[in-house]
């Protein structure tokens, strides 16, 4: 028997589960489809991403991108475990912080020491004719309308001072004050060759590098792993340059060194412009791309070569190089920082789509001219464009909208919300519309935290034998995990990821209504079910870390909920037990009380009280600022249906008062004015023009169609006259 037995064990074999779980795809701009990602050394991942340019505040368009690429790193490195090396890089050296900055500090030196009245209002003019011109022959639209924009409110400034009697020196300080931005340009052009402290350009960027970091963590996007500046790796990117020279792929002229796009795009070997070939020529794109200050084409072999290095003219940074004084071009430094602490080949580069021609394309040629080989880069992924309310955003369409403008109005949380809802390489519409819907979603999610949280305080946790409605729910939530990952591994698609979400919590809320009424809940699969959600919540990024589930509140408040809910459990079953009785003893007024508690006197303290037609009342506690700033919304909201109700109903009695005003024509009479007709019928319709010819068939049609409607308007003008009289007679 023994051996019968082991014969048949032996014939057992274990059998390799067949079917391969899905695997993780990004949108990837080199090849403009979505592919497998697969890092180069196992579940190490190596990322660089383009930093901000710190000359102004942060806005809108950061927020996309920083927010975007926050969510994608969060993803891989929390949901999918690949080890993460984070690392970005801060432009502190270009064209725009050089301008900013010696304008800002020639404009402060201007205005600490302003010039007598005469020579002020000369300069002012001068700025102004300046200004006229830009606002003519600017070839960006947009910048002209800024400049028209900018006019109009120097023209205004000068228009108030000179309407004084006597201007003193505060009407003066105004003025200029009032003139600043166009009075700093003409400062710069007279002056601006003299500025030689480097430490006006630092304090600058300084600054805003510290504001941007405020911003981003207002935002609750993740430090960088590892942060380069420019201004630090001068002399890596002097031998960086030298060795593209060295390969023959770029050349110096004039002090200055070019990349040959030429020689590049010539060799077997490479091909410029891999992200946007077609963009290749775009002039505008290109002088972008080289800057404001830039020596102009005449020092290039060709107009799509680019500046490596900058020969710095009087009143710019400078350093050595072998080409004598200068500073690096714009697009080299990312090339530099980025192999220096990554390498030859990095898995990861991420930046806004703005930047794909011709920033990005032209870090790819000088780092594969540097090193000698094709690919730089392997998944280069974009953020999408940012739009507000359809349109670009612009400082001369005063749509211009900075991070701290947003969170002003709306939360870190909910600006999130609005990013998942969309999917991260797609355009983006910043709107008042997008930001309901965000404030919406979170309402919703938050409110299924609450009761679930509120359900687990109320009754604990409790398991029961699984029925048929238990059954249901728990296959909706393996099916939510399932599209879950399937959504997630499809190029990190959140919008599908919330349409699940929001799918499963009303399979809770359907789960909770049937079994209020026909027996006890199963807590502990709510209760799983809503944690599992929170860690989505927190991998996303709209939850800081929490041992709680759902949206936490600020620190203080969550250790109060720890301390309070247990008295406010106890003063829920108190005031249920008075309840009960009033509505027993049908006494109105304690019920009336009941209902002022729970409808007036706890929301003033964040605590939001639910009766339930079964079982004991629920008890929330919610973030009371956010609470503020919700009914600062709907109040806000309800002031422009009104606004807009009176408006729509100003221009309805402007129509109606004006068809009054038409009908009181009588029809007969309507075409005998009219000098185009000299001969009319019984009816008063025309039957001859002013010329004697007879009026023809199709002519007429078109009268008499024309006469009905007068006939209809005439009938209501002569029911409002009755109607008047009536009212008057009562």
């Amino acid at each position: 028997t023994f051996s019968c037995l082991s014969v048949m064990a032996a014939s057992w074999q274990w059998k390799q589960p067949t079917g391969a779980p899905p695997a993780l795809k990004l949108s990837n701009s080199l090849t403009r489809t979505k592919e497998t990602f697969v890092p180069q050394n196992g579940n190490n991942v190596r990322w660089y991403s383009c930093g901000p340019t710190v000359y102004d505040a942060s806005h809108m368009g950061h927020a996309r991108s920083y927010i975007s690429f926050d969510i994608l790193r969060r993803v891989l490195q929390d949901y999918f475990g690949y080890t993460v090396e984070y690392v970005m890089n801060i432009t502190d050296l270009d064209d725009k912080i050089i301008l900013k900055a010696r304008r800002k500090y020639l404009l402060e030196q201007y205005l600490k020491s302003p010039p007598p009245a005469a020579t002020a209002l000369a300069d002012i003019a001068e700025a102004r004719e300046r200004l006229e011109q830009q606002s003519k022959t600017d070839p960006d639209a947009d910048k002209r309308t800024l400049h028209t924009n900018t006019l109009a409110a120097v023209d205004k400034a000068l228009a108030t001072y000179k309407a004084l009697e006597s201007p003193d020196d505060a009407a003066l300080a105004a003025l200029l004050v009032g003139v600043k931005d166009p009075l700093a340009v003409l400062l710069d052009k007279r002056l601006g060759s003299t500025v030689q402290d480097h430490s006006i350009f630092t304090a600058l960027t300084k600054q805003y590098e510290r504001e941007f970091f405020d911003d981003m963590r207002a935002l609750n996007v993740r430090a960088p792993d590892v942060l380069t500046r420019v201004t630090e790796y001068v002399p890596p990117i002097v031998k960086f340059v030298e060795q593209i020279i060295a390969n023959g792929y770029a050349y110096a002229s004039n002090g200055s060194v070019y990349f040959d796009t030429t020689a590049f795009q010539a060799s077997p070997n490479h091909k410029y412009a891999k992200l946007v070939p077609e963009a290749i020529g775009n002039k505008a794109a290109l002088d972008e791309g080289e800057g404001e200050l830039s020596s102009g084409q005449q020092e290039k072999r060709s107009a799509s070569d680019f500046a490596l290095w900058k020969a710095s003219k009087p009143g710019e940074p400078e350093w050595d190089s072998p080409w004598g004084k200068g500073r690096p071009g714009w697009h080299i430094e990312c090339s530099v920082m980025a192999s220096d602490i990554i390498g030859e080949v990095m898995d990861i580069h991420t930046g806004g789509v703005d930047l794909k021609f011709p920033h990005h394309d032209n870090e790819i040629a000088q780092s594969e001219a540097h090193y000698g080989h094709q690919q730089w880069v392997n998944y280069f992924l974009h953020s999408g464009h940012l739009m507000i309310e359809g349109l670009k955003m612009s400082k001369s369409l005063k749509n211009f909208i900075t991070i701290k403008d947003a969170l002003a109005k709306y939360s870190g949380r909910q600006l999130r919300f609005a990013f998942l809802m969309h999917k991260w390489e797609a355009t983006l519409d910043y709107s008042t519309e997008v930001m309901q819907n965000a404030v919406l979603k979170e309402k919703f999610f938050n409110e299924f935290f609450l009761n679930i949280k509120a359900l687990y305080q109320a009754e604990g946790g409790v398991f029961v034998p699984i029925s048929p409605a238990e059954r249901t729910l728990l296959d909706a939530f393996r099916t939510a995990k399932t599209n879950t990952h399937a959504a997630l591994c499809d190029n990190v698609d959140t919008p599908v990821v919330l349409l699940v979400l929001h799918n499963l919590v009303g399979a809770c809320n359907v789960y909770i209504r049937e079994r209020e009424h026909s027996g006890a809940l199963d807590t502990m699969l709510l209760y799983n079910i809503a944690t599992w959600m929170t860690n989505l919540f927190r991998i996303f990024g709209l939850i800081e870390d929490s041992s709680v589930i759902g949206f936490p509140l600020a620190k203080q408040a969550q250790a109060a909920e720890d301390a309070i809910v247990p008295e406010l459990l106890e003063f829920a079953a108190l005031r249920d037990d008075i309840r009960r009785t009033a509505l027993a003893l049908k006494n109105i007024a304690v019920l009336k009380e009941c209902d002022r508690i729970r409808d007036e006197m706890l929301p003033q303290h964040g605590v939001r009280l639910e009766d339930r037609e079964k079982g004991p009342a629920i008890v929330k506690l919610v973030d009371k600022d956010e609470l503020m700033k919700e009914k600062q919304r709907e109040r806000d909201e309800k002031e422009e249906k009104a606004r807009a109700k009176a408006e729509a109903a100003r221009k309805k009695a402007e129509a109606d008062a004006a068809k009054l005003e038409q009908g009181k024509t009588n029809p007969l009479d309507m075409f005998r004015g009219r000098p185009e007709y000299s001969q009319f019928d019984a009816e008063g319709l025309p039957t001859h023009t002013s010329d004697g010819a007879e009026v023809s068939k199709s002519a007429r049609k078109k009268l008499e169609k024309e006469r009905t409607v007068q006939e209809k308007l005439h009938q209501q003008y002569l029911a409002w006259v009755a109607s008047q009289g009536a009212g008057a007679a009562q």
